[in-house]
């Protein structure tokens, strides 16, 4: 198939029109057609379909619950909002559940129709109890190597990413025994600005939901947030739902670290996709309003908003169209290791592919 007269996206951020040609029987992207149907996207944009790196759940489901049919239905309706790719995340709870559920990922169909499962993003329980956020307290506990070698296992050896707080003992020797094998995030912590520093140093290249269970970037005390823009190659996952971090902070992190390093995330929960009610999430309760998702005190609990929305919301925001495709695409497929295959237009890749119209509505998904 020929994608004709459309607005291709390209990662240098801009927009070019230019033919795409897709293997319909591989499902890849082409040099040359064999077939020669031709689709017209004149008038549209054309971009990679996007990349979830930091996803509990949808409709209902968590990956957390360790059930493959209600994983299938979360990469169902991933698919439906456009996010073509996603890495299932965990959630702090005992090694038990969490194998069940890694061992879930092998059962999800890669067809059409499904958001292909890139990998897990392994959040917790190596977290701080005093930036635990959502995730259970008496679940939380310091970096285990042979419990994370179980837990790879039970996945395929399929961990991308593992969230620690890099203040717990142990942390240092974790991260560099498996910064070559998985890609080490900095999250829910405490750390000061020069234990971030040495985690980064260590091999650590990667920030959870920046601003969001850390301390805050202070002018004496600049902690994980100032650490990682110092550090060439930390990539910073960032919530653009709205409600977890204002407009101007989403500009300004942007600023920050630069186009190349700046991932969208949507830290979606079951929540998402459904009507307002209570739910759960890592043993807690709840409660949907809205775009809001909380615990009963009032803390905030992932999100309601899928990832394809946070992009339309980071445009609104100022973010440039190029930029915010780049930060929901090609950057998290980076950040994973992936960027040949998810997340790019490149020639060989999945045709995993959006057209868009004008005002950023989904017209197409391949």
């Amino acid at each position: 198939m020929i994608i004709k007269n459309g607005l291709v996206w390209e990662e240098s951020g801009s927009f070019r029109k230019k033919e795409l040609v897709v293997d319909t029987t591989t499902h890849r992207i082409a040099e040359t057609a064999e077939d020669d149907t031709v689709f017209d996207a004149e008038g549209l944009y054309v971009i990679p379909g996007l990349v979830d790196v930091h996803i509990h759940g949808a409709r209902g489901h968590d990956f957390s619950d360790g059930n493959s049919k209600g994983l299938a239905e979360i990469a169902q309706y991933l698919h439906s909002c456009g996010v073509t790719s996603f890495c299932p995340t965990s959630m702090t709870l005992p090694e038990e559940q969490l194998t069940a559920a890694f061992a879930t990922i092998n059962d999800v169909p890669d067809a059409a129709g499904y958001a292909h499962i890139a990998g897990i993003h392994m959040e917790g329980p190596y977290l701080s109890p005093e930036k635990k956020g959502a995730q259970k307290a008496s679940y939380l506990h310091a970096p285990d190597a042979a419990m994370f070698r179980r837990l790879s296992a039970a996945s395929g050896n399929k961990i991308r990413i593992i969230t620690i707080a890099p203040e717990l003992p142990g942390s240092d020797a974790f991260i560099r025994e498996f910064k070559d094998t998985v890609a080490i995030s900095l999250g829910h912590s405490t750390a000061s600005y020069e234990i971030a520093e040495n985690a980064f140093a260590a091999g650590a290249n990667h920030v959870t939901h920046l601003f969001n269970a850390m301390p805050p970037l202070h002018h004496r005390d600049p902690g994980i947030i100032g650490a990682a823009a110092d550090c060439p190659h930390a990539m910073a996952e960032i919530i653009c739902d709205g409600i977890h971090i204002h407009p101007s902070v989403i500009r300004n992190a942007f600023r920050m670290f630069g186009n190349d390093r700046m991932i969208l995330i949507s830290d979606a929960m079951r929540a998402t996709g459904m009507e307002d009610s209570e739910y759960e999430l890592g043993g807690q309760p709840v409660i949907k309003k809205g775009r809001l998702a909380t615990l009963k005190d009032g803390t905030i609990a992932g999100s309601a908003t899928n990832l394809f929305d946070c992009m339309k919301n980071a445009v609104q925001f100022g973010i440039p169209l190029g930029v915010a495709v780049k930060a929901a695409t090609c950057n998290p497929a980076k950040s994973i290791e992936c960027s040949q295959e998810i997340g790019t237009l490149a020639v060989g890749a999945r045709a995993d592919i959006l057209l868009l119209d004008q005002d950023l509505n989904i017209v197409k998904i391949l």
